[in-house]
């Protein structure tokens, strides 16, 4: 049996004539006559009996008309959902993304392209860049956002396409350089800075500007992430040079009071993001979907503050 043959036996079962089962069907009579011989020689029997050009089912065509209601109902359920899947609406979808401001600005973006959580199988989660990086190699995730990884590996199993955007320096609000924007790295020469690990490439990147310019670092806190830093920084205890995305989570949750304030800086010091995609797990059309706004509407954010953002790299 096929679904053109089943079509045409309920157009015949609730229809008083061939004639008028194919107009139902927006088919011709032959077409129709034909489905049917092809539908009883498939099965080894009549479903009709012939009685001049009417066609009296017999009673086995009654079992088959019932049964028949619920095979067509299951095609349409499955028309259905695979044109969800098709359009990005239904599927499976495991993200994750870097503590911080991600940890925020990317949820609140998964929530607002989903259409109906019924529909998606969603895994989100929070992992450092390095468990990010990982769970790329190993090809358990869909994608993943995070800091760019520090060194291009051969063989990765992963494609990456950099981010990258202009940072800025966090300032006490009632400090004396408050009004200094863009700032120079030689006013910050000496004062208090907030800086990350020893090992994050935008705290190497941050100390070789400070020497290039013949400028003191003077580091008084370390964290992991930029935003402990902004209560410090808020408390007038320091300066931090910050990341992009910080300062759009800063403007949007104001955890500092409106205390601190972040200008630009006229050296061009960039932050890199990263997406990572497994190569060997093919996108789902939803992941693809996820991915594909996720960055547009990373651009539009970062855009937004003056950040510049532009692509380092991108995979195809």
């Amino acid at each position: 049996m096929n679904i053109s043959q089943i079509s045409a036996f309920r157009a015949v079962m609730t229809s008083s004539s061939i004639s008028e089962a194919a107009r139902k069907l927006g088919r011709t009579q032959p077409a129709v006559s034909l489905a049917i011989r092809s539908l009883e020689d498939s099965l080894g029997f009549a479903l009709f009996e012939r009685r001049g050009r009417q066609l009296v089912p017999v009673p086995e065509a009654h079992y088959l008309h019932a049964e028949s209601q619920e095979i067509l109902d299951r095609l349409s359920s499955v028309t259905r959902t695979m044109r969800s899947l098709a359009g990005g609406n239904a599927g499976d979808l495991n993200v994750t993304a870097m503590p911080g401001p991600a940890a925020l600005l990317f949820p609140r973006f998964v929530a607002s392209v989903i259409d109906d959580l019924e529909k998606v199988n969603l895994s989100i989660t929070s992992r450092s860049s390095q468990q990010i990086e990982e769970l790329a190699r190993s090809q358990s995730i869909d994608f993943g956002f995070c800091d760019a990884p520090v060194k291009k590996r051969e063989n990765a199993q992963f494609d990456s396409e950099i981010i990258s955007a202009d940072c800025f320096v966090a300032v006490p609000f009632s400090h004396d350089t408050a009004e200094l924007d863009p700032t120079r790295i030689e006013n910050l020469d000496g004062v208090p800075m907030g800086g990350l690990q020893p090992g994050h490439m935008h705290q190497k990147r941050t100390l070789a500007l400070f020497a290039e310019k013949d400028a003191a670092y003077r580091k008084v806190i370390e964290s992991q992430t930029f935003m402990p830093l902004l209560q410090f920084v808020r408390k007038g205890g320091c300066f931090a040079l910050v990341d992009p995305l910080s300062v759009v989570n800063e403007m949007e949750l104001r955890s500092s009071r409106g205390e601190v304030a972040f200008h630009r800086l006229d050296c061009g010091l960039r932050y890199d993001y990263a997406i990572l995609s497994p190569i060997h797990r093919p996108l789902s059309q939803i992941a693809r979907k996820v991915k594909s706004q996720w960055c547009e509407s990373l651009f539009q954010l970062l855009d937004e503050i003056g950040a510049s953002p532009r692509w380092e790299s991108k995979t195809p």
